[in-house]
């Protein structure tokens, strides 16, 4: 990716992983690889556009990996990669915070 100049540091973790959709699909993931379709139906309510322009976004910024399956239809599958995979702990604080959230304003 090209140098873009940011506020802070938060902006710049925020730039590969703040869309909507990129913690769940990073989520899913880390569980394991999966297909296109299978990210789809793990992922719901997301548009395959949006399933797409994501994809290629973290693949550009190296946290996830597009392996092209030579077969008749062509398979592809996604799997995170290693730089990928530290994001893992951060989402898990994420989702620590957000749990204790809900609890703190009784929606938990």
């Amino acid at each position: 990716m090209g140098k873009t100049e940011y506020r802070c540091l938060v902006d710049a973790a925020l730039e590969v992983i703040g869309a909507k959709w990129k913690p769940l699909i990073i989520h899913q993931l880390c569980r394991r690889p999966r297909r296109f379709r299978e990210l789809e139906r793990a992922v719901p309510f997301i548009t395959r556009k949006m399933l797409v322009q994501h994809l290629r976004e973290l693949e550009a910024h190296g946290i996830v990996h597009r392996k092209i399956i030579p077969a008749k239809p062509v398979l592809v599958e996604y799997s995170i990669t290693d730089y990928g995979t530290t994001l893992y702990p951060v989402l898990q604080q994420l989702s620590d915070w957000g749990r204790q959230h809900l609890e703190r304003d009784g929606e938990g």
